[in-house]
């Protein structure tokens, strides 16, 4: 028998990261999760985790610290982070080593952020594994998973949303795009894909298309693009008809719940 290993989870907001303790457990690992205050939202499972820690987001010194101490080489990254943190007055001072990390990042794109991060971490030994060694059953499958399908309209709608979407994520502005009748409604930035559902939807009118797609050079280690409840919540306050998913490449969270909750709400969700 080979000794056991510990697995740290760098928690945001959302059921993702309790989602990935889960399957980390069956797989045999001892689960840490380090919940980043404030932002982390999710209570631990005893079942599946050994130990909770709490770092704020603004310290990067002493989360290393800390997974160090509890001999943490292995790490996932899961669930959200508002970046617009980094614009408001809130209670997230960085520590030295944050800021050290900000002050030689040549932009604030997320990507530029997350590789700067990844790497402070492997710098310490500490590897980042991608999220797909944990939750690669959750990724959205090929075609239409409702029993509404897109209109011929509808499709040529997703088909010009797709390219627009990746060429976003291309340059890591975004990763979702609302469509209506070939137009542009809404482009993910900083706000985030329910915002953004949001504010299309409501330039649109009744019946727009969401479309959310992957980075073309999309890291599997983080920002991942994920959906679920909430994002179909989204459409319901806005009217939007279809959710069009990256298939392999985008993660459904609460699959069967998004279903029944589309079939009763006359939505379709697709995987392109």
């Amino acid at each position: 028998m080979g000794r056991i290993k510990n697995l740290g989870i760098i928690a945001g907001k959302g059921k993702l990261p309790n989602i990935i303790a889960t399957e980390a457990k069956k797989k045999g690992y001892n689960v840490i999760l380090i919940l980043l205050t404030p932002v982390a939202d999710i209570e631990s499972n005893k079942y599946y985790i050994n130990k909770v820690e709490r770092i704020n987001i603004g310290k990067l010194g002493k989360l290393i610290k800390t997974l160090k101490k509890e001999n943490i080489t292995e790490v996932v990254m899961a669930g959200k982070v508002p970046k617009t943190l980094m614009y408001k007055t809130t209670n997230i001072i960085p520590d030295k080593r944050a800021l050290k990390l900000l002050f030689r990042l040549s932009d604030r794109k997320d990507d530029t952020i997350l590789n700067a991060i990844v790497e402070e971490l492997e710098t310490e030994g500490i590897k980042v594994l991608e999220i797909t060694e944990f939750i690669a059953r959750l990724a959205m499958p090929n075609g239409v998973i409702t029993l509404k399908s897109p209109t011929k309209i509808q499709w040529k709608d997703i088909e010009f949303g797709f390219n627009i979407a990746k060429e976003i994520g291309r340059i890591d502005i975004g990763q979702t795009v609302v469509v209506k009748e070939k137009a542009i409604m809404a482009v993910e930035a900083i706000e985030g894909t329910d915002e953004t559902i949001k504010r299309g939807g409501l330039l649109a009118g009744e019946g727009a298309v969401v479309v959310k797609v992957s980075k073309p050079q999309q890291d599997m280690r983080y920002d991942v693009p994920v959906v679920g409840i909430q994002t179909l919540k989204s459409m319901l306050q806005v009217k939007a008809s279809v959710l069009a998913l990256e298939a392999k490449h985008t993660i459904l969270l609460q699959k069967e719940e998004m279903i029944k909750l589309a079939n009763k709400e006359n939505i379709c969700i697709v995987g392109i």
